[in-house]
């Protein structure tokens, strides 16, 4: 049987150009990069104010079927067809988002790609990187600080200290700090009263970073930030507080996208991370729109399966930064399809085409979501080499039927070069089918028919539930002005319904509405359906309990 690297060993053997000669592949000066050693750096923000009248590539949304535990391998497709897309000729690169620690450590190990669709220097970017979600942290903290102290002295603004909604922020999981009491030990050190914190990538403070064009909007959306009321039920700003200037300033390094490479040297930003629950879960505007007018085609992702992330990517972030996606690469595996319909994980090994055929309902519920956006989908069935030609060819018969073309792409074993054919059907699709790119809903329609048309058009429901109390908040939110934001739904990732163990392609079922979180700056309002957690905790057994460092100073077990 074949032996393959770690993904680890595959990164650390990286042929690594020095970052000046990627950058100099995208016609950007070595005076307009600041290095973090020679293997990263962050592009000036001054260099990107001279691409601003420069014409847009075409942009690749690649997303998936609802996440299991197999895995699907969005990131790694992702790398994959950029390479590919760049040895079929094409002037390509990508955009990803930034790993938090907190996964890192917990469960999911890594997230920059694996096998050889990998982007480098993997253990960087995997740890502190060039510090974005350090700045952010800080930033969101210092916010925190600020209206404690502001409550501790005089409190002109009448802030009441129960309804601060403001939390804190780490990145790391940590479930003792999901509900605390702060300000005990006396009157020097605050007004006691119920707090907790959020890890880093579900602050608001990430979600405007991710939204924000240009610094002035950072500055302005930072302003609009509502951490609480006052005694009479009005909202307190972070521009009452006179602090916006100060978190700017923090995040002023930051702000700049970061630029690695490929294993296969092509470049690559990665730039911000927000969580695909509770926030919008794509990299940041800014580097989207720079890699826009840096290369012809520009693949980027959107976390979770295609119902959140892909929606939120649609609905969020092209609505609000004026983004018009070209095409849409639909990421599925043969295990996960076997999940989906029904097989247990201990057993994905063994051939079931029945099983594929079965979950095919979910990829099936996937492809018609695309298409209610008008972009033209291609399904990427990402090859395991346990993998089947019969199991394969289900999955191609499935999407013939559906009228969408059907490709599997090997990056992960042979990275660009495994994934040339879906480069060029991706091509192929763009120049043959234009997009008719729409959001799925109007700004004018109220909140509560938002959500409830996500609820019955993406996730398959009969429709949304909430009790008076809940319904009081959806109401509030119009009235205070807000009725124009989009959507962004919380809930799991690994079911169309807000139950996890219902697989497949669930119908009639209702979306329980626990909270409504208004996220002013971001200028969205955030739906909490069922069990949604801001805060993780780590697993039983934490992938921290493999991570080390060896006599050669190499950072062992992190994926």
């Amino acid at each position: 049987m074949k032996t393959y690297k770690t993904d680890a060993e595959i990164a650390r053997s990286a042929n690594k150009l020095p970052i000046a000669e990627v950058a100099a592949k995208l016609g950007i000066p070595e005076r307009d990069i600041i290095p973090y050693g020679h293997d990263k750096a962050k592009i000036g923000y001054d260099f990107l104010q001279t691409l601003q009248d420069k014409p847009d590539g075409k942009l690749i949304l690649v997303t998936a079927i609802s996440p299991t535990p197999a895995g699907e391998g969005k990131t790694t497709t992702t790398v994959g067809l950029g390479d590919g897309l760049n040895r079929i000729g094409k002037k390509a690169m990508i955009c990803l988002r930034e790993p938090s620690l907190g996964p890192c450590f917990g469960m999911k190990g890594g997230a920059a790609g694996g096998g050889m669709a990998q982007v480098v220097p993997m253990t960087d970017i995997n740890l502190h990187f060039t510090g974005d979600f350090h700045a952010i942290g800080a930033a969101h903290n210092l916010l925190s600080a600020v209206v404690d102290n502001h409550i501790h002295w005089d409190n002109q603004l009448d802030i009441d200290s129960r309804r601060v909604t403001w939390r804190r922020v780490i990145d790391m999981n940590d479930r003792a700090l999901r509900q605390i009491t702060s300000g005990l030990g006396g009157p020097g050190n605050g007004i006691p009263r119920e707090a907790g914190f959020d890890i880093t990538v579900a602050s608001e403070i990430m979600a405007i970073f991710c939204l924000a064009r240009n610094l002035d909007d950072l500055r302005k959306r930072i302003g609009e930030i509502v951490i609480g009321q006052t005694r009479d039920l009005q909202p307190v700003t972070v521009e009452q507080l006179n602090v916006a200037g100060a978190m700017t300033a923090l995040l002023l390094d930051a702000f700049q996208p970061n630029l690695v490479q490929t294993i296969e040297n092509n470049p690559a930003l990665m730039h911000g991370g927000p969580f695909a629950n509770i926030a919008h879960g794509c990299n940041s505007v800014i580097a989207t729109r720079t890699a826009l007018k840096l290369a012809d085609y520009v693949v980027t992702e959107a976390g979770f399966g295609a119902d959140l992330g892909a929606e939120k990517f649609f609905d969020i972030k092209c609505r609000k930064a004026g983004l018009t996606p070209d095409a849409v690469v639909l990421v599925a595996t043969v295990k996960a399809l076997k999940m989906h319909g029904g097989v247990a994980r201990a057993d994905l090994a063994a051939e079931n085409v029945e099983a594929v055929r079965k979950g095919c309902k979910n990829l099936g519920r996937h492809i018609r979501n695309i298409g209610h956006f008008g972009v033209p989908a291609v399904v990427a069935i990402n090859h395991f080499v346990a993998d089947t030609a019969a199991e394969h060819e289900a999955i191609r018969s499935f999407c013939t039927e559906l009228g969408v073309d059907c490709t599997v792409a090997s990056h992960w074993e042979h990275g660009g070069a495994g994934a040339t054919t879906l480069a060029e059907h991706v091509v192929d699709l763009i120049h043959h089918r234009k997009s008719q790119f729409r959001p799925l809903y109007d700004d004018d329609m109220s909140l509560w028919d938002k959500a409830r048309h996500i609820a019955r058009t993406i996730y398959g429901a009969e429709d949304i539930i909430a009790d008076k109390k809940v319904r009081a908040q959806f109401q509030r939110m119009e009235d205070l002005g807000y009725g124009h934001f989009p959507v962004c739904m919380a809930k799991t990732q690994y079911s169309f319904s807000t139950d996890p163990m219902l697989l497949g392609a669930p119908t009639g079922h209702d979306v329980p509405i626990r909270e409504i979180r208004l996220a002013a700056g971001a200028e969205f309002v955030v739906v909490i359906c069922g069990e949604i957690m801001t805060m993780p905790g780590l697993p039983r057994k934490p992938s921290s309990e493999n991570i080390s460092v060896d006599a050669d100073r190499e950072i062992r077990g992190l994926f």
